[in-house]
């Protein structure tokens, strides 16, 4: 139907339209299920993970994959028997897969196998949806290529492995409609080889990935400054594409979407989740795809047009990364707070809960209303929706502070919301109120795949 001629039907039904927006709260709906869900984390299972992936002494990438007792093919071992277990409990729910590739390189002079350990819990009713969670297994010294000293690793990154491999233990016996997906990835150390390998994998099975939450470094609440803060996570995300066209990025300048990816929007909701579920944990959303000059498996998938965010503790202890073992250096166990890696723990489990039961974010965003005193926000309906909400914001907000249930339509007409001040996005509902993250209109905010440039010829 042509987009005038929905705006006439819009006025013709104005009462039916705002039946089906008062069926739909305004606001989130708040779950009791997953407060349950944010407090189950158990700090012993972080403990005894973290316990069994030290004990293989070094997990380096180039490091030996025949002993049972030592090096990253000991550690890929436990965690794949490990993932066996789970799926044993819930009665064969995970499919456990370890896609590999060959990698040389800067850190990999000889050709060396960099294999993932990947737990898939399919979803329900919308299996080609998934969401992601990482963490990388290996670990290193102070030399990158010294691969037989020992490395324990606790906290970069058995902290993240042992938090996916909790988070896959509580959401293994509960609903998803999309699928789940927790993986151990190897090579990141060496070049962030972990993250492409399962990228590959995940364009070559047809995935469409709405997000990655890379758990890197999640377990330490001491900063190197003698700040102690176990209340607050980071969270960064990339403000716009990786993989943005020329055009793209002229039509973005333009008309505003720097501070507007999926990825940004997904860590914005991730801190809404955390003031509700998690009121004594505090989301600190910081404007950079990672740390000033430093790099995580997160962004192979941004690289591949998914997307994607990294999950860090909020004060690091850079005496205890990428260090030999000697007094007062050494990324060791007894630098873990294991109370507050439950947070963090928590803080994805209710993550992946929540985007795994809320329909997918809406497709083809857009606004209308130059020279207009309204603004109109049309998009596609998806799958599993009840309805929508229309949400705006100061162009200066870091969060949406508006918004508008609308029921189950494809565009809304907002009287007297002028579009120059504003910025504006959409998310989907669910009949029992999971709702999707918002999605910015045009290619800047979208959450369909954006392939990189060499897939578009």
């Amino acid at each position: 139907m042509p987009f005038r001629h929905r705006l006439l039907l819009s006025t013709l039904l104005p009462f039916a339209t705002a039946g089906m927006a008062a069926e739909l709260p305004a606001q989130p709906v708040e779950h009791p299920e997953l407060h349950v869900l944010a407090s189950a984390p158990s700090e012993a299972e972080l403990r005894a993970t973290i316990t069994a992936l030290v004990g293989f002494g070094t997990r380096h990438t180039l490091s030996d994959t025949r002993s049972d007792t030592r090096g990253i093919g000991a550690a890929r071992r436990w965690v794949k028997a490990r993932f066996e277990r789970i799926s044993r409990d819930c009665g064969g729910c995970l499919e456990i897969v370890t896609p590999s590739q060959t990698f040389t390189g800067e850190r990999a002079p000889k050709p060396v196998e960099v294999m993932d350990v990947v737990a898939i819990k399919r979803g329900s009713s919308d299996p080609d949806r998934v969401v992601v969670m990482t963490g990388h297994l290996d670990s290193r010294v102070t030399d990158i290529m010294d691969a037989t000293h020992d490395a324990p690793g606790a906290n970069d990154d058995a902290s993240g492995v042992a938090a996916l491999i909790e988070a896959a233990r509580l959401l293994s016996k509960q609903d998803n409609r999309a699928t789940l997906v927790f993986a151990a990835l190897s090579g990141e150390e060496q070049g962030l080889y972990g993250g492409k390998v399962l990228a590959d994998y995940a364009v070559a099975h047809g995935w469409r990935v709405e997000a990655d939450l890379n758990n890197d470094i999640v377990g330490n609440s001491r900063g190197q400054n003698g700040v102690r803060d176990n209340t607050v996570v980071r969270v960064f995300s990339e403000g716009t594409k990786s993989n943005e066209t020329l055009k793209q990025a002229a039509y973005r300048r333009y008309h505003g979407g720097e501070v507007d990816s999926p990825s940004r929007n997904l860590a914005r909701y991730m801190d809404r989740l955390a003031d509700t579920y998690l009121p004594d944990f505090d989301v600190h959303m910081v404007y950079r795809t990672d740390r000033f000059g430093r790099g995580g498996d997160q962004v192979p998938f941004l690289q591949a047009g998914f997307p994607a965010v990294r999950v860090s503790e909020g004060h690091e202890d850079y005496t205890r990364q990428h260090q030999d073992l000697r007094p007062g250096y050494g990324d060791t166990i007894d630098g873990i707070d294991f109370r507050y890696l439950a947070r963090v723990t928590a803080l994805n489990t209710v993550t992946m809960a929540t985007l795994s039961r809320a329909p997918a974010p809406p497709s083809g965003v857009e606004t209308e209303g130059a020279l207009a005193t309204d603004t109109t926000v049309s998009w596609h309906k998806v799958p599993g929706a009840a309805g929508y909400r229309v949400h705006w914001r100061d162009t200066t907000a870091s969060q949406w502070q508006h918004a508008r249930a609308v029921g189950d339509v494809d565009h809304a007409v907002l009287k007297d919301v002028v579009i120059d001040d504003l910025f504006f996005g959409v998310s989907a509902v669910s009949a029992d109120g999971y709702a999707s993250p918002v999605v910015f209109p045009g290619d800047a905010g979208s959450f369909e795949r954006s392939p990189p440039v060499d897939e578009r010829h």
